[in-house]
This record gives C-alpha cells, sequence and structure tokens, in this order.
C-alpha cells in the first residue's frame, strides 16, 4: 500500500523566534516558545491521546483526553491549551492518567453506536484509535438509557453524511468552518446532554449556508461526517500527491484510490499553495474523471453533418496530418495553427506551441489565456519587466489593507478568499472595487471598508482619482518613488493625474462612485503600513485592461507597496494553469519565457536545439485566427483541451469561423461545443491521468501525478508527440520530465526547475535560476527587473460599446462557487446541485420597469446576438446593470457579447456589453437549435455506450 501519512501534531506550530527546553517522559526537547505541551510531545513521538484537538485548528481543551502531569503543578491540566515552559518536566503516561483517560473514553463510548466492523470509517476512525489507545476494554455505565443513537442521518448534501448518532460534540467540524473556511455555517445547538452539531438555523447542510469545502469532513474524528462515496467504495488503498486542475490557486491534494478509482481528495497539508485547505470544486467534483460522457476513442468524420467513426489513434492522427498538408499546399504554411489549453499541463502546452512552431512552420498559436489575463502581462511587463504577480498568498497575512478590484475571491478562488477573511477578521481592511456587490463585501464577520460599485468599463478612470488623491494630498512614498523608479515618468505621470479631469468629482459623474468614496478609499490604501492589490477579469476583461492593470502598477509604486510580504500587484489567475499557458509560450508573439519571436537572439536559441529555423514574424491570434478562417485563408486548427465556441466571445461569429475550416481538430475529455463543428476528434486525458507541472497564480510550479492510466490510452502530451512524428519531427520524449528539462535549458525564468527540484521542496516559484535556486516568493524585493520601476500614463478612454434607448443595460459576467468555467466537468458533477442553470440578476427596479418577475424567462439581446434565460430579482447589481454566468453552453451568454478587445492584447471585453432585458416566452431559437443538436449528440453517446 502506497499511503502518504501525515502526522497530526494536535496544535497548530508556533514562529515565536525563541527556543525554551522542556523535559517529556525523560526525553529532552526544544521547541519554540508558545508551542504546546501536545505538539512538543508529538515531536519527540511521545502519543498523547486526543480527539477535540487537530494541528489544523486552535487549541480547544474540551475532550479531556489529552491530560498529563507537569511536574510542580496540581492537577492534570489538558495538553493541548498548556503552553511549554523553559525546564519544565511532563509526564504523559502514569496510572492515573490512564484511569482518567479511561473514564473519559467510557463516557463517549457509552453514548455511541457500536457497530464498528459496518461503519463505513472503520481502521479510519480516531475515536476508535484513541479507545485502544487508553486502553479501554469495558464500559461500566451501559450503554442503555438516555441516548443519541436514534438520530436521524442528514443526507442533503450530495458528497456527504451527517450522522448525529455517531457525533462527540467535539466541535471540530464547528471550529474548522469558523477558523479554517470563515463561513460559520455551522454551530453547538443546545447545552449539556442536548447539546448537538447544527447547521445553523436550517436543518439541513444542503439547505444552510454551508459551502461544502470539506474543512468540517476532514476535521470530523468519527464517522460523523463522511463521504458518499467512502460509503460506497471503502476505505482507500493507495494514494498519490497531486495538484487540483481547477482553479488558479493550485491547491495541493492526496488522491485517496482504490485501484483505478477515487475514493476521496484530501487536501495536502504540505501544499504550500493551500495549506490543507479545499473548495467544494477540488475536493468533491472529480467524479466528471469517469463519467459517462467521456470520449475514449479517437473520431473523425469527412464533414461536420456526419455521423462520427472511431478509429484507431494511428488513423487519427494520420487524418490530421494529411490534411494539414494538404491545406498547407494548397494555401501556405499559415493556413494552420493551434490553440493551447490553460488546463493542461506546461509540458502539454509546450509541446503543442513547438508542432505549431517547428512542425506547422508558423507562429499561429494562441490560448485562452489572452482571452482572460493577457492585460496582465503586458501591463506588469511594461511597469515592472515580468509578465506575473508579484507575492506568494502567504503575503496576505501581513497585508493591512487589501484592495480587491473586479475579482470574487470567495466564488472564484475560495481557498484563498479564506485566508483573505481571516486576515480580516484579524483587523485589515478591506476596499471592494466592483459593480455588483460580492460576498466579500459584507458575510458573516467580515465587512469592507469601502464598496466602490462602479459602473462596468470605468476602471481606469476610478484608478486615476484614486491615483489623483495620492498625488494631490502628499500621500506619496517619495522615497520609494526615486529608489527604485524611473522619475522622469513618475513626473509625467504625476502631472496627468493631477488634472482636475482625474478628480474624484470629475470622475463621480463617470463612474457612479460618489467623489467623498474614491476619496476615502485613496487615503486607506496610500495610508496602510502594507497595503496589497488583488485583481481579477473584471479588470482584464475590458477594452482597457492592459492601462488599467497599469493603472494598478502605478499605485503599487507610488505607494511604495512592492517588494516585501503583505504588498504587492497580485492578479488570481481562473484556470488552473493561466500562468503556465503564457510561461510555455502559447502567444503568436512570444517564446517561453516572454521573449519576442523577432528577437533573433533568443530564437536562435530555440533554432539550435530544436534543429531548425523559426519564423521571426508574429503569427494569429484567435481572433485573426477566426477572421482569416471566415476569409477562406485559414482552414485547419488543432485545439486542445479548449471549447472556444462557448468560452469566446460574439459564439456567431465563432460558429462561422468552425464551420468554414477543413480540418478541425478537437482534444478534450467531452464532445465539447466546438467538436460539433470537428472532423477529426482526439480523447483528452485528464489530471488524474497524467504526468507533469502547474503553475499557479502566485508562479508556483507544482508536480501533477498520475493517479490512473489515461481511459484513451494517451497522455495529452503523448498525442501531440505523435502528431509531431507525423509531421516528421524526431521527438523522444520518454516521460514529462524530459519536456521540463528542456524548457529550462530554453527559459531563463525555469532555469533551475526539474522535477528531482519540485519533489526535493515540494514547489517552486519561478523565477528559478542561480541567484534563487529555490525560487522566489515576493518579487521586486531589491529592484524591478525592467531596472527601474516605469510610471505609465493611464488616460481614460471610454469603450466603444455604448448604452442607448434601444440597449439600455449594462451586462457584466462572472463565475459561481460550485461551477467552473465553461462547466464542461463540474456540470457532470453533483454540483449541479447548487447551480443548475445559469440566470440573468436584475435589479428589482429595472425588473419592475420591464414587467419582469423572479424565476421567469427573459430574453437578453445586445447588437450580437440573443438569449434567453431565467431572471433573478437582486439589489445585489446596481440598477442599469446586470449580471450572468457562463457556465452552462445552452444558455449561450457568449452569443450576445461584441467582439471589443484590449487595445493591446486583444482580450475580449466581455464585462461591457450593452443589452435590453425584457420578459419572453422561451428559450431563443439559436437555444432550440443548440438543444436540437445536444440531444442528438446524447443519442449518438448513448447509442456507444450500450455497444
Amino acid at each position: 500500500m502506497n499511503a502518504f501519512v501525515e502526522t497530526d501534531f494536535g496544535t497548530p506550530a508556533v514562529d515565536s523566534g525563541r527556543e525554551v527546553s522542556l523535559t517529556i517522559d525523560g526525553r529532552r526537547v526544544a521547541v519554540p516558545a508558545g508551542t504546546s505541551v501536545m505538539r512538543a510531545a508529538a515531536m519527540v513521538e511521545a502519543q498523547i491521546p486526543k480527539l477535540c484537538a487537530t494541528d489544523s485548528l486552535e487549541p480547544f481543551g474540551s475532550c479531556r483526553l489529552c491530560l498529563v502531569e507537569i511536574e510542580g503543578r496540581a492537577g492534570t491540566p489538558a495538553s493541548c491549551t498548556t503552553p511549554v515552559a523553559d525546564g519544565m518536566v511532563v509526564r504523559t503516561q502514569t496510572d492515573r492518567l490512564a484511569k482518567l483517560r479511561r473514564g473519559v473514553m467510557e463516557l463517549y463510548i457509552s453514548d455511541h453506536p457500536l457497530d464498528c466492523l459496518t461503519c463505513s470509517a472503520n481502521g479510519d476512525c480516531e475515536l476508535q484509535d484513541q479507545a485502544g489507545a487508553v486502553g479501554l476494554r469495558s464500559v461500566r455505565y451501559g450503554y442503555e438509557g438516555a441516548n443519541h443513537k436514534g438520530a436521524t442521518v442528514d443526507t442533503s448534501n450530495p458528497y456527504f453524511d451527517f450522522d448525529p448518532s455517531k457525533c462527540i460534540a467535539c466541535s471540530r467540524c464547528v471550529r474548522a468552518c469558523e477558523e479554517v473556511q470563515g463561513t460559520f455555517a455551522l454551530t453547538i445547538a443546545g447545552r449539556g446532554f442536548d447539546s448537538r452539531v447544527s447547521p445553523g438555523q436550517e436543518e439541513s447542510f444542503l439547505g444552510s449556508e454551508c459551502v461544502s469545502c470539506g474543512a468540517c469532513v476532514q476535521a470530523c474524528p468519527t464517522a460523523t461526517l463522511n463521504e458518499k462515496r467512502v460509503v460506497s467504495i471503502g476505505t482507500p488503498e493507495r494514494s498519490v500527491i497531486t495538484t487540483c486542475a481547477y482553479c488558479g490557486v493550485g491547491c495541493t491534494f492526496k488522491a485517496e484510490m482504490r485501484g483505478e478509482e477515487v475514493v476521496r481528495m484530501v487536501p495536502w497539508k504540505a501544499g504550500k499553495a493551500n495549506h490543507g485547505h479545499s473548495c467544494v470544486k477540488g475536493r468533491f467534483a472529480f467524479g466528471y474523471a469517469g463519467h459517462r460522457d467521456r470520449i475514449t476513442r479517437p473520431m473523425i468524420r469527412e464533414t461536420i453533418d456526419q455521423p462520427w467513426r472511431e478509429v484507431s489513434w494511428d488513423e487519427a492522427i494520420g487524418r490530421v496530418v494529411s490534411e494539414f498538408r494538404r491545406i498547407q499546399a494548397a494555401h501556405g504554411k499559415g493556413a494552420v495553427g493551434g490553440i493551447t489549453s490553460s488546463r493542461c499541463t506546461n509540458e502539454e502546452t509546450f509541446l503543442v506551441q513547438k508542432l505549431v512552431r517547428a512542425g506547422f512552420g508558423s507562429n499561429n498559436v494562441d490560448t485562452c489565456a489572452r482571452v482572460c489575463h493577457s492585460p496582465t502581462g503586458y501591463g506588469l511587463k511594461t511597469t515592472f519587466g515580468t509578465s506575473a504577480g508579484t507575492q506568494d498568498f502567504d503575503s496576505v497575512d501581513h497585508a493591512d489593507v487589501i484592495l480587491v478590484i473586479g475579482a470574487n475571491p470567495t466564488d472564484g478562488h475560495p481557498v484563498f478568499a479564506a485566508r483573505l477573511k481571516r486576515r480580516l477578521r484579524q483587523g485589515a481592511k478591506l476596499i471592494v472595487i466592483d459593480p455588483r456587490r460580492i460576498d466579500l463585501v459584507r458575510m458573516p464577520h467580515v465587512e469592507a471598508a469601502h464598496h466602490l460599485a462602479l459602473k462596468p468599463g470605468t476602471n481606469v478612470a476610478v484608478l486615476d482619482a484614486i491615483a489623483h488623491v495620492i498625488v494631490k494630498e502628499n500621500l506619496v512614498d517619495v522615497g520609494f518613488v526615486r529608489e527604485r523608479c524611473d522619475f522622469d515618468s513618475f513626473d509625467d505621470w504625476a502631472g496627468f493625474v493631477a488634472d482636475e479631469k482625474n478628480s474624484p468629482e470629475a470622475v463621480a459623474a463617470l463612474s457612479g462612485v460618489p467623489a467623498a468614496t474614491i476619496r476615502a478609499a485613496a487615503r486607506l490604501y496610500a495610508g496602510a503600513k502594507n497595503a496589497a492589490i488583488y485583481y481579477g477579469l473584471g479588470v482584464t476583461e475590458h477594452s482597457q485592461g492592459s492601462t488599467a492593470v497599469m493603472a494598478i502598477a502605478n499605485l503599487a509604486m507610488v505607494t511604495g507597496n512592492l517588494g516585501r510580504p503583505g504588498t504587492g500587484v497580485n492578479p488570481l489567475r481562473g484556470q488552473n494553469n493561466v500562468q503556465g499557458a503564457c510561461d510555455m509560450g502559447s502567444f503568436p508573439h512570444e517564446l517561453s519565457g516572454y521573449r519576442h519571436v523577432s528577437d533573433e537572439a533568443a530564437r536562435s536559441v530555440f533554432e539550435t536545439l530544436w534543429r531548425t529555423k523559426l519564423d521571426p514574424e508574429p503569427g494569429l491570434r484567435i481572433p485573426n485566427m477566426l477572421d482569416a478562417a471566415v476569409a477562406g485563408s485559414f482552414l485547419g486548427i488543432y485545439i486542445q483541451g479548449e471549447d472556444i465556441l462557448q468560452s469566446d466571445p460574439n459564439t456567431r461569429h465563432v460558429a462561422a469561423a468552425l464551420k468554414a475550416m477543413e480540418c478541425v481538430v478537437v482534444q478534450d475529455l467531452f464532445l465539447n461545443e466546438t467538436a460539433k463543428y470537428a472532423h477529426v476528434f482526439l480523447p483528452g486525458s485528464t489530471f488524474l491521468e497524467k504526468d507533469g507541472t502547474f503553475t499557479n497564480a502566485e508562479r508556483r510550479i507544482q508536480r501533477v501525478r498520475k493517479a490512473m492510466a489515461p481511459k484513451g490510452g494517451l497522455a495529452d502530451w503523448e498525442v501531440t508527440v505523435a502528431l509531431a512524428r507525423g509531421f516528421g519531427l524526431d521527438w523522444r520524449y520518454r516521460h514529462p520530465s524530459e519536456i521540463m528539462d528542456e524548457i529550462a535549458r530554453l527559459t531563463p525564468s525555469f532555469a533551475g526547475v526539474s522535477y528531482e527540484a519540485l519533489d526535493r521542496l515540494g514547489s517552486i516559484q519561478w523565477p528559478c535560476n542561480a541567484a534563487a535556486p529555490e525560487g522566489t516568493p515576493v518579487m521586486h524585493s531589491e529592484g524591478f527587473v525592467r531596472g527601474k520601476g516605469l510610471f505609465v500614463v493611464t488616460e481614460y478612454v471610454p469603450t466603444e460599446e455604448k448604452v442607448g434607448p434601444r440597449f439600455p443595460l449594462l451586462l457584466t459576467t462572472g463565475r459561481s462557487l460550485t461551477q467552473y468555467n465553461v462547466g464542461a466537468q463540474t456540470r457532470r458533477t453533483d454540483n449541479t446541485a447548487w447551480h443548475e442553470e445559469d440566470v440573468l440578476e436584475i435589479h428589482p427596479h429595472d425588473a419592475e420597469d420591464r414587467g419582469i418577475r423572479d424565476g421567469e424567462w427573459v430574453k437578453l439581446e445586445s447588437r450580437t446576438g440573443a438569449t434567453a434565460l431565467r431572471a433573478l430579482l437582486t439589489d445585489r447589481v446596481s440598477p442599469g446593470v446586470v449580471y450572468t454566468t457562463f457556465h452552462h453552453p445552452d444558455t449561450q451568454a457568449n452569443v450576445v457579447t461584441t467582439d471589443y478587445s484590449d487595445w493591446a492584447t486583444n482580450c475580449p471585453e466581455y464585462k461591457v456589453t450593452a443589452v435590453q432585458v425584457s420578459p419572453t416566452n422561451g428559450r431563443t431559437l439559436w437555444q432550440m437549435e443548440y438543444d436540437r443538436v445536444s440531444r442528438e449528440t446524447r443519442r449518438v453517446a448513448e447509442v456507444e455506450a450500450a455497444e
């Protein structure tokens, strides 16, 4: 059995900077001052029985099992709540302690079902373990009388059951919900014998405020909270440490397996991004890996109106190669291209761009990372010299003021949000800049000091107004600016923001944010000892996305909030490997490490290693590919792990472009929306089926390890290798580690990265090189990569997408907690229990004006198209603003989004679309056609499954 067992030290580690020495059971041990006796004992392998204590929670001292004797002190104090002292002499095993512990355990067992042999936690139950540890052999009190054994089991949550008959009221679940997750959904109701765990005012877990992060399940020492899969499958027999494939937090998990089946995903305490925490997606929503919709055999068809035909891998690869060669012979090498995925590994993404450049002979490669965070790359490279965030996630623990703009961490990055909320509960102040009232604005024990509910599209104006206040009120960190920044650029920028057109009073009319609120937020941010900015797609997905990122960088520089913990500019990446996809050279103008293809010195390094000449001219971005396809000059595309028909803007245009192509190759897990226009389908593999690395939002490179064999026979990297060999490339990779070795040779920021180093260190944050052999948690601590920080004038230019009499409302979009991106994975899990459809949030005033009632179907129409979905009346959005998610393809939200994009990177302007909302009887013609095709696809899949 290969199972990774984590030691539970009982209480959290303490970093006091001072050591004390004590004796435990005759053994000397030195530990940091403030450490508990329990933890000190565990460090010398003296096992003190415990039930209410675990090292992910603060000491509680309720179970009374962890009693010890301390020389010179009366009584038997609880070791979990007793701090060590210099010279202390502790005894953990005496006759007196044994008698007391057995007496306590007898009380627990007298009110506990004695069904250990059939209990789902048999062999994995702390109560069972501790009964053995204290030598319990009988219960003097008997098992009759009042008890809780007949309590009703709550099975409402799709992933775990709550069996109160097995609860010992240790409060670990309640404390985990408070201390780790910060939701405060659970409580201990009643007193004395009537004490019981309760999901708040609700009677069920599903109906409560519980967000199903799994912290309570992880903390429970019995089978009170236990996963349904453990009940149905049994306890795991082996485990594999890997990295979550959902959002950009990059949580480390222990995939606990039974054969080729995942029993559960347990957050790994040593994970440096998540520290043993998780969210509902990473913890529970892995069922898509074995879903019946998985396509596991290659398929081809001559035309998109024909049925699919299953073929061998050789025939499928041969078809792609022959078709692409035919197209290039007739239309030139630039007539084909590829799209890499932000969900695939670094190694797989690197190989796709290498295939396009060395095999196809062009730079026609792009990635979904460009349609979300390319302004981050452009803006931060311009101002700081690097295309990534500046801090690690731990940095938030040192922030005094936190500014969140255009991001919704509790839904999009919940594990990081839990850290952020904990810091806020400790006293840090919060500023939220967002058109919508996200949860962080006001929730249990957390409230923003300021919410700037700006009009969509006015980010730059508001950021310039904040800068205006900082400059005009002499809140500038002059020492930092003079020492670390280009002062000429500062002079130009300061003169620009000081202009009255950038004053809060002038900007209030544009943004809808009161001038006083802007001024107060500016003073709070600039006056903090340590202030950090976190932002998301609500900043980048605008026509001025790059400008907004540079405006954020300006704010950090002018206040000196860079180069130390608690500060910085921190993009929250939406998908698991957005950062990695960018790092690996997925853009048509950049090689790995963000070096332009026209740079002869950089290009020659690749040409030497790859033994081929590379095109010095940038290739086509996805929008250019689509336009060229409609024009008839771009006819073949290889898409790995992306669904551009659902995720890219202006769905009708994307569909027209795909339909015009002669060979569309889709490599994915499921027949996604794009596959409706594909001629070749290549089965993809999940993160559980391959080796590789992901790079999260904090530049942290982490191992992905194979837990099961690829259901299609090949991992994604092996498919790309087979294609490359078909194009005559002599690729001989035997393992992804060899691909990483090549990446390290070609990419300066990855120079010190290897699988050996990753296994030894756990993870590495680039840049990792001779100067930083173990990586760089905080960047720009002594200077900027570009030399001096560059201030950039950020003129506010209103978007060309205007409201008017026909389209008077502004649509903005976002994500939900329980669904992920286009929903291909999470829609095939029980997460649909919380989010079974996308809805349109609309303010009650706007709804009343249009005769719309809550829950009714409405038509959402823009200049580019229309769709229909149900209305949700809420004051989370301001009058004049509507909001929806895009997780369900039948909603077709991107039918209404436009082709407007960021001026520097072509990142689509998803967040600002002029729309009208009106009552309707049901779905649009476009959606009904989608329903018809989807039904036919499902019918074919069911027939194939039956055969």
